[in-house]
């Protein structure tokens, strides 16, 4: 931005319409710090809507235990991971996706006490005015600027099931749903069952397959004689 261009944006201007975290959050969205972005109007816009659905989600006290609900534990675990590594690596902007994804889940499936405590220590960095008040509102003790980190498990973060290619002589045919890290032969059993490829090995030889854990099986098949 330069004066000479006249395209300098007044900080005190986008507060006063939006807020103070709605401009925190929106500087560290830009992207990458280390390169130059255009400030873009609608952009901040977008940041203000996002706090305000966290707002919508926290504005009455949620009650019970702060443990995490079945349906978002998944979710947190890997927000809380994917948050506290790119805070490290000063990559905000994708830190800051990583909780509108959560935020997104959330409204899919109305998170506990807990949920919503992860939440708003994560957000406490980027939007420190509203995650004071939603702390307050929840009633969580002390305030979450100085709240202990949220940990992860590593094996929560990781899927239950993969979907994976299927092919028939080098050639995509379709894809399955599979468990995560299974063995070969449950994957060769989804794909022979899959209809998109049955056709193509109904009758034929399999003389070889090819697996790819979590990725692909490659079915080499031959006609019957």
């Amino acid at each position: 931005m330069s004066k000479s261009l006249g395209n300098v944006v007044n900080p005190d201007s986008v507060v006063k319409e939006y807020g103070a975290d709605t401009l925190r959050l929106y500087i560290m969205f830009l992207g990458d710090f280390e390169k130059a972005a255009p400030w873009n109007p609608s952009a901040v816009k977008g940041c203000k809507r996002f706090l305000d659905r966290i707002w919508a989600l926290g504005e009455k006290r949620i009650e019970g235990d702060e443990s995490y609900s079945a349906a978002n534990e998944k979710e947190v675990h890997r927000c809380i991971k994917k948050v506290s590594e790119d805070i490290e690596a000063m990559k905000f902007n994708t830190a800051i996706a990583a909780m509108m994804v959560l935020v997104n889940k959330f409204y899919e499936s109305a998170p506990s006490r807990g949920d919503m405590k992860a939440l708003i220590t994560l957000l406490s960095p980027f939007a420190p005015h509203i995650a004071e008040e939603l702390w307050e509102i929840q009633g969580f003790e002390g305030i979450a600027s100085t709240a202990a980190w949220p940990g992860y498990d590593e094996a929560k973060t990781l899927d239950d099931e993969k979907e994976i290619a299927v092919q028939v002589n080098g050639k995509l045919r379709g894809t399955v749903t599979v468990p995560a890290d299974c063995e070969e032969s449950v994957a060769l059993e989804a794909a022979l069952a899959e209809p998109k490829v049955k056709k193509f090995t109904d009758g034929a030889n399999i003389v070889k397959t090819i697996y790819v854990k979590n990725k692909l099986v490659n079915i080499i098949a031959k006609p019957s004689k």
